[in-house]
């Protein structure tokens, strides 16, 4: 941390228990259909029920977790047609953001989004699911966020997070992995050059291949 930059607030409890939670479900430590036992989870992570709740009700709100009545919350089973309509929605969203943003980057954003690349390929070099994931997302919001509009960008956050398992099941595969570090450099290299038609088309793509190969591997 420089001299000018502000100290980081500590995450709150809600705060540390939400990442803890993300962070299981992702790497499938919670898997899907599984119960979400809170008292042994609050124990092992050294809080109280209370942030406990109120993380899984953010959960529950995308669709991440599902709470049964006198049973208590279970990790959300995954299904083709959940991704499909959540991309769906995200394609109508995003491409809206993306035209808008693309005349507005800046070549310190363009910079961003090299290194953003290259950490993508740093951590498949390593099979490391968990940094690609994170990586990912920072190329694409590096690109929905330049357009300014904090509601729309929330909104697309607010899917990303809902499919944070599923992209996960598609990293996990090294011929996926190749395919995601292609298509970053094409799609970094339409935005390098202001080609809105062309980038919209790859990341049309991009999302396409996704879907399809995680439904292959769902069977339904």
């Amino acid at each position: 941390m420089t001299a000018t930059e502000p100290p980081r607030r500590p995450p709150t409890a809600q705060e540390f228990v939400l990442a803890e939670l993300r962070r299981s479900i992702v790497t499938g430590e919670l898997r899907p259909g599984e119960q979400i036992r809170q008292e042994a989870l609050a124990e092992r992570l050294g809080t109280s029920r209370v942030p406990l709740r109120e993380a899984l009700k953010i959960l529950e709100g995308e669709g991440q977790v599902a709470y049964h009545p006198h049973r208590g919350y279970f990790v959300a089973e995954l299904s083709s047609a959940d991704l499909v309509e959540v991309y769906r929605i995200r394609r109508l969203l995003e491409d809206e953001a993306v035209a808008a943003a693309l005349p507005l980057l800046t070549d310190e954003d363009l910079a961003a989004l090299q290194d953003a690349v290259e950490a993508i390929e740093q951590a498949d070099a390593i099979a490391d699911i968990p940094a690609m994931t994170r990586a990912n997302r920072s190329f694409h919001f590096l690109l929905i966020d330049s357009v300014g509009m904090p509601r729309l960008t929330r909104l697309i956050r607010q899917l990303w997070d809902a499919t944070d398992a599923y992209r996960s099941m598609y990293f996990v595969e090294p011929e996926n992995r190749e395919q995601v570090r292609r298509e970053h450099r094409e799609i970094l290299a339409a935005v390098t050059a202001r080609d809105l038609p062309r980038t919209l088309e790859l990341l049309h793509a991009h999302q396409d291949h996704a879907v399809e190969r995680v439904s292959r591997v769902l069977g339904h």
